[in-house]
């Protein structure tokens, strides 16, 4: 229970930062065909009714090449690329209707019990993708197998705002009435870009990209994609990969390769700090890092006016210096916009937060905490089981974050003698 409700306390942020979102999902056949597949619903449920906006997009590969075989045809493929002559185009109908219709149950499930009691979710689909053909490429023709032409944002836009789930199918549609077979990946990326949406994610059979060693990627920049496709080669992972990098590049913030044979693989990369698959996010613009012995002046630039103020306790250039271990900082494209520091106390389990400070012109924007978070962590690192803050304007912002008041006596010895009565500092201490 007390993970749980750990687990659960530590998710709020993200909750709140994914209300009103808008979610570009992509699930390819084999992910639908996965018995976690009803645990992957649950999950987009969830999603939902905690106000994310969801646009789910699903593939159909296993099931084109079942009813192939059934019917004895052959598949082709030219450039990996689904060759889709008249009967393939049955088949390819046949598979993703029926697949369109059994997503569509899943999610219109109310049971009694269940993850889905209450949810009453309105699923919405429709012509909402266009498309045109690929047409002859090295002599071969493609027949029905198209591309994206063009997306209707507008009309996506409308359901999301009616708190509808819109599934999209790996289909499109001509202007002069044309169905054209489509890869869903491309299918998402383009949807993804089009209307905007904050985040892509595309399930996959890994965890998400992993290195020549066998180990997972947790994140990386778009720049850095083509060294991995060109390792990869024709694996599953290279195309989602490369639809992560497009995505982001075209507008999306965060794309997010995932499991769909993990049970709560989604959810673990959404709500948890360190997620569970590889995030491909846009070029970053600010870091949370810790300091080095370069960041001295930004430092100094950054609590002068604080200290001026008699907020902070003054620094000199050399104490900063000897002392720049024990500094985090906020980095914005060059800037140091926020800093915190961590002081473990000689002779004790316990250590001290000092210096938190963030620019005015950066305030309210999340730093603090995202720096109160990191001390905690380094703190725990240390085996450090408690920690004090000694403040003299701020004391209501640590007491909404878990500090409770103390007092001198309460300080460890080490600390204790040096308290400076004159600037009479409130102390709060919060245990880890």
């Amino acid at each position: 229970m007390h993970d749980y409700v750990n687990w659960l306390r530590h998710a709020s942020p993200y909750i709140n930062a994914h209300r009103d979102c808008t979610f570009v999902v992509m699930l390819p056949g084999e992910g639908v065909a996965h018995p976690n597949f009803g645990n992957i619903v649950h999950d987009l449920v969830l999603l939902h009714s905690l106000g994310v906006r969801l646009v789910l997009v699903h593939g159909s590969r296993p099931q084109i090449e079942a009813r192939l075989a059934s019917r004895g045809l052959t598949p082709h493929f030219h450039r990996d690329l689904r060759i889709t002559d008249g009967p393939t185009l049955e088949c390819v109908i046949d598979a993703v209707g029926q697949l369109r219709i059994a997503i569509e149950a899943r999610l219109s499930m109310d049971m009694a019990a269940s993850p889905m009691q209450g949810s009453r979710l309105r699923v919405s689909t429709g012509n909402f993708v266009t498309a045109r053909p690929i047409g002859v490429v090295d002599g071969i023709d493609y027949h029905h197998t198209g591309e994206v032409r063009r997306v209707d944002r507008k009309g996506i836009g409308r359901l999301l705002d009616e708190r509808s789930i819109v599934l999209l199918s790996p289909l499109g549609y001509s202007p002069t009435g044309e169905i054209f077979n489509l890869a869903c990946e491309d299918v998402a990326t383009r949807v993804a870009i089009d209307v905007g949406a904050d985040k892509l994610i595309l399930f996959g059979s890994e965890r998400g990209l992993i290195d020549d060693a066998g180990k997972l990627v947790r994140e990386l920049r778009p720049q850095q994609v083509p060294a991995h496709l060109t390792r990869l080669g024709n694996n599953y992972q290279a195309e989602l990969l490369d639809a992560a990098a497009q995505a982001c590049r075209g507008g999306v913030k965060r794309s997010h390769m995932v499991s769909y044979a993990e049970d709560g693989s989604l959810l673990t990369e959404l709500f948890t700090r360190d997620g569970g698959g590889t995030l491909v996010d846009q070029e970053q613009f600010e870091s949370l890092r810790e300091a080095t012995i370069d960041d001295v002046g930004g430092l100094i630039d950054l609590i002068t006016p604080l200290e001026d103020q008699g907020i902070l306790v003054r620094r000199s250039r050399e104490v900063l210096e000897r002392e720049i271990e024990q500094f985090s900082i906020v980095e914005r494209d060059g800037l140091i916009i926020a800093c915190a520091a961590l002081y473990p106390i000689a002779d004790s389990d316990a250590g001290e937060l000092a210096c938190l400070a963030v620019n005015p012109e950066y305030r309210h924007g999340g730093r603090g905490d995202e720096l109160l978070e990191r001390i905690e962590e380094r703190a725990r690192a240390q085996g450090l089981k408690t920690l004090f803050v000694l403040t003299t304007r701020t004391a209501h912002w640590f007491r909404e974050r878990g500090f409770q008041p103390s007092a001198v006596e309460q300080l460890p010895a080490a600390r204790a003698s040096l308290y400076n009565y004159q600037r009479n500092s409130q102390i709060f201490e919060k245990t880890l």
